[in-house]
């Protein structure tokens, strides 16, 4: 056929020219031609083009996978519609031929639109008073396609609505998709289009559904099986426990097979005896349906589609972003490496037994990607909280479940938990901002028991042991822990700028109380910041971390290593300058000089036992056992509230950074306790001894002359 543009007139010819063999096309359809060669001709044909265009191009929605980090393991999948695109050429030639005799047997003798099977229709419902159809594979293309690419419920409707103007637009549309693409392109997509049943959409589905294979692989009674479901899904499932109605379709197909010459009459025989055989398949959807096999990695996927519904470069809200992933048929690759997450599961599972109301978890970070390398919490993800024991908050009612042994909270961060109040980890902060400001690690002070703040109107925090008295510097301070050193130190550099660059480190303020201590007019007497009285997740705590550890370079947290498009390429973003950057790639920014970085964690290595380069550590610090356990340079901070309601410890190497927290998150002021405050230091330290077992040691950079003091 020609592929010359035709007036808008002339492209009614072939729908009239059917309606004249047919006597008249359908008697509902009069008016509607009429309007289309009247006053509305010229719009209707605009929109019809416009359609058109757009069906050219359309594309189904297709299911998004998750893999794990070797890009091969199928971990989930999301979807709207389960489909994976499949070209014709990986389709068994049984399936084209079934769908044919069972759609449309004269498909690749009409050009979109068959009028003898528009007189057929015409004949059998004026005889019978029925609604018989005459739409072609084309005809049926056009409006799965216009249902597919919908973006308003209106599109939807009128893409699918029982009326005789939406059936002659449809025809028309039929007839110029037929001059602009061929006939195995339209099949290809057809194929792809087609609904199923049993949420199979397209025949990849379809054939993994019903008979857990390939439509490369489908026999003749499979095909025929599948080709009539699209008629009917419903009434013709083959699932259904006596097979009737769908074993009479499938013979009807054969028959038709059988007649356009596509089997032999034996073999159509011969086939219609044969039982259907189901080997049914019900695939993964979501992150509950991770393997249990994997089922730890179910919070690492639940902060997958967090992290992905924040991304501009996916939708321009939340909403267009999650249907994105659920339809946009991306490959996603996790940042999980399997060693450390069963590092960290093995050393979390080991130290708080799954049925405990206090939930220990642990987030592993890598410097200088941000990348997440394990996530792992002493729950089991799922959905079901039957079996949960009712929460151990006075303040809940009869009916609130706790959130062990079962879950799907986001308890280790990345979703909207507040998090759990993280201690004198948050010492770091002041610190490094201290350091960075131009102090020294030598900056002293005769630090008392209990100190009054007057630059905190006469707050006075005392420290938690007479021990930690006297005069003391960065790396003692640190090392012990000592509170009033570190209000001193706070007082010294600013409480707004330590928050300011908690900030800038990742943290953020999720109750009404934090965000109105962090507000720019109230930041400069939150002197408690240092003492870590904010909710913080092990999520925020290891990526920011990891920022000393990469020389006060900060890499935005990001749960994924690669994202491809469904036609394989990188998924990217624009930049505000115009660039397009890979949205799996990291997104770092210097946040404080190396040198003051490097300096923090000379500091730092004080509380875990091992030997800073330059300074004295006081003689004791409060987790000494971390050097020996890692068995390498180590740098870290311990971590506890008032009571032991919640303990911590932050710890990292060069390699990884890791944040450890033990809390009841369903009651905080539910303590957990002194005696579980080594918990999270025996997590951290193990989780990076084994996750770092067999690689070569590295060295942290030891801070500069001018910056020591």
């Amino acid at each position: 056929m020609s592929n010359r543009p035709l007036a808008a007139a002339g492209r009614l010819v072939p729908l009239l020219r059917a309606g004249l063999i047919a006597g008249i096309v359908i008697a509902a359809a009069a008016y509607p031609l009429v309007a289309l060669t009247g006053l509305g001709a010229k719009a209707t044909a605009h929109a019809v083009d416009q359609k058109t265009r757009v069906l050219k191009t359309a594309l189904p929605a297709e299911t998004s996978y998750v893999y794990g980090p070797d890009g091969k393991t199928v971990l989930t999948m999301f979807y709207e519609e389960y489909r994976q695109y499949t070209k014709l050429s990986d389709m068994s030639p049984n399936i084209q031929q079934a769908i044919i005799a069972a759609e449309d047997s004269r498909f690749y003798q009409h050009h979109g639109v068959d009028p003898k099977g528009v007189a057929r229709a015409f004949v059998s419902n004026a005889r019978s008073g029925g609604s018989q159809g005459a739409s072609t594979l084309t005809m049926q293309y056009v409006r799965m396609a216009l249902r597919d690419s919908a973006t308003t419920p209106k599109e939807v409707q009128e893409a699918t609505q029982q009326t005789s103007l939406r059936k002659v637009k449809e025809m028309r549309m039929a007839l110029d998709l037929e001059k602009e693409i061929s006939k195995e392109q339209i099949m290809e997509r057809y194929l792809n289009s087609a609904y199923f049943g049993h949420r199979a959409y397209g025949i990849y589905a379809a054939s993994e559904i019903f008979f857990s294979k390939t439509p490369k692989d489908l026999t003749p009674v499979e095909a025929a099986t599948l080709a009539g479901l699209v008629k009917s899904p419903s009434e013709y499932d083959p699932a259904d426990s006596d097979q009737k109605e769908a074993t009479g379709r499938r013979n009807y197909v054969l028959d038709r097979m059988s007649q356009l010459g596509y089997l032999s009459p034996d073999s159509a025989t011969a086939a219609k005896s044969e039982p259907i055989r189901l080997k049914l398949t019900t695939p993964p959807h979501d992150c509950a349906a991770v393997a249990e096999k994997y089922n730890s990695w179910g919070f690492a996927c639940d902060y997958l589609k967090n992290w992905w519904s924040a991304q501009p470069a996916f939708g321009a809200n939340r909403l267009e972003r999650m249907d994105n992933l659920r339809r946009g048929g991306y490959r996603i690759v996790l940042s999980l490496d399997p060693k450390v997450q069963a590092a960290a599961e093995k050393n979390v599972g080991a130290k708080e037994a799954t049925g405990s109301p206090f939930a220990n978890g642990i987030v592993v970070s890598e410097p200088g990607t941000g990348r997440v390398k394990a996530m792992a919490v002493n729950r089991t993800y799922s959905l079901d909280l039957a079996d949960n024991p009712q929460s151990s908050n006075p303040e809940a009612g009869p009916k609130v479940k706790a959130n062990y042994p079962n879950t799907v909270a986001p308890l280790l961060g990345g979703g909207d938990l507040a998090g759990y109040q993280a201690g004198s980890t948050f010492k770091m902060f002041p610190m490094l901002a201290a350091l960075d400001s131009g102090m020294t690690l030598s900056t002293s002070f005769n630090a008392p028991n209990r100190y009054r703040s007057e630059v905190y109107d006469g707050w006075s925090p005392s420290n938690a042991s007479g021990a930690m008295s006297g005069q003391q510097t960065m790396w003692s301070g640190f090392g012990k822990s000592v509170n009033t050193y570190f209000v001193w130190l706070e007082e010294k550099v600013g409480a707004d700028r330590a928050v300011r660059l908690a900030e800038q480190l990742g943290l953020r303020w999720r109750t009404d109380v934090d965000r109105d201590h962090a507000s720019p007019d109230k930041a400069k007497k939150w002197g408690a910041f240092t003492l870590g009285v904010s909710d913080a997740t092990p999520l925020e705590m290891a990526n920011a971390y990891a920022a000393i550890a990469a020389d006060g370079r900060y890499c935005e947290a990001i749960p994924v290593q690669a994202i491809m498009n469904r036609d394989g390429t990188p998924a990217t973003y624009a930049t505000p300058g115009g660039l397009h950057r890979e949205v799996a790639k990291p997104r770092c920014r210097q946040v404080v000089s190396a040198d003051a970085a490097r300096a923090a964690t000379d500091a730092a290595r004080c509380p875990t036992g091992d030997t800073p380069a330059r300074g004295s550590c006081g003689g004791w610090s409060t987790a000494d056992s971390v050097r020996g356990t890692v068995g390498r340079p180590v740098a870290g901070k311990t971590g506890t509230t008032d009571s032991t309601r919640s303990a911590w410890f932050v710890g990292y190497t060069p390699e990884l950074a890791a944040a450890s927290f033990i809390s009841d998150p369903d009651n905080p002021f539910n303590a957990v306790g002194d005696g579980q405050s080594q918990i999270p230091i025996k997590a951290v330290s193990e989780t990076l001894r084994d996750g770092l077992k067999g690689t070569p040691t590295r060295q942290f950079t030891p801070p500069s002359d001018a910056i020591v003091g």
